[in-house]
């Protein structure tokens, strides 16, 4: 794909010939690499899937899926994360508690658990004589950015490959006990989990915001009260949320969120664990 891209880019480039004509090999150049993007289904049609069949997942596919992803980006090539694997069926049980036992964990044939790791790295450069500076809140953000890119290019591959997948949120709510767990050493700290397994349902695609609601061209532009109605006119109105309202005795979808999913009081009592647990671990 790349290669026909910048071979049209290139045959434009030097085409002796006017404007328009550049135009229009440039415009059938960009229209290939759309097509080919299109037959991407899994990332355009991707569910998140919460059900499993009773099948595992064959080692081999699973470690190249692991080894494929590696290839995302990465802060220096160095690599900021590590991958727990789980499948045995008595840590997923100890795990469960720390994602508020939502059945997933223990009902998908693999867990895993990545993990924003300065401790290779450290331990490196201590073997190199090298003297580390990675005990700090910097390189835990450079770190948990690593292991995000590496999650997000994982399930991608995973989905292309036919595996089901939920990204658990939780992770960040009680790290301690993911940590005691998993035995994580300082400088490692977890970041995301995934369930992973071959789906057993196939729910409905949930609904996404326009792209205009969260596209700004060269500056940050504040939204306007008419701009948010229009933005999130369509999600509110979907029958689910609506439904979703009703049953919280809410008035507004916003204040399902502000008062009953993320409040405050949860959202700052959790940031001082998270903060404790950043600390415990050597990043601040």
């Amino acid at each position: 794909m790349i290669n026909c891209y910048h071979f049209f880019i290139t045959f434009a480039n030097n085409y002796d010939s006017n404007a328009l004509n550049e135009t229009i090999i440039k415009a059938i150049a960009n229209n290939y690499v759309i097509l080919k993007m299109r037959n991407m289904d899994s990332i355009r049609t991707r569910k998140t899937i919460r059900r499993y069949q009773k099948k595992d997942i064959d080692e081999t596919l699973l470690n190249q899926l692991l080894e494929d992803a590696c290839r995302t980006q990465t802060m220096g090539n160095l690599q900021l994360y590590s991958v727990i694997v789980t499948r045995d069926e008595k840590m997923k049980k100890r795990l469960a508690p720390a994602h508020f036992n939502q059945p997933m964990v223990t009902e998908a044939p693999v867990v895993l658990t990545i993990c924003a790791d300065f401790r290779r790295t450290t331990d490196w450069c201590n073997q190199r004589n090298a003297l580390p500076g990675y005990d700090n809140f910097l390189s835990f953000i450079n770190a948990a950015s690593d292991a995000l890119l590496y999650t997000q290019t994982f399930c991608n591959l995973a989905e292309e490959a036919g595996l089901g997948i939920c990204y658990l949120g939780t992770t960040v709510y009680m790290p301690q006990a993911i940590i005691e767990t998993l035995e994580l050493p300082k400088l490692v700290m977890p970041v995301a989990t995934l369930t992973v397994g071959w789906p057993d349902e196939d729910p409905q695609q949930t609904d996404r915001l326009p792209l205009k609601g969260i596209i700004h061209d060269e500056v940050y532009r504040q939204y306007t009260p008419s701009q948010i109605d229009e933005i999130y006119g369509y999600k509110e109105e979907l029958p689910e949320n609506k439904e979703f309202v009703r049953i919280n005795e809410k008035e507004t979808l916003a204040q399902v969120f502000t008062d009953c999913r993320y409040t405050r009081r949860d959202n700052e009592s959790m940031s001082e664990g998270l903060l404790k647990t950043l600390k415990q671990q050597g990043f601040l």
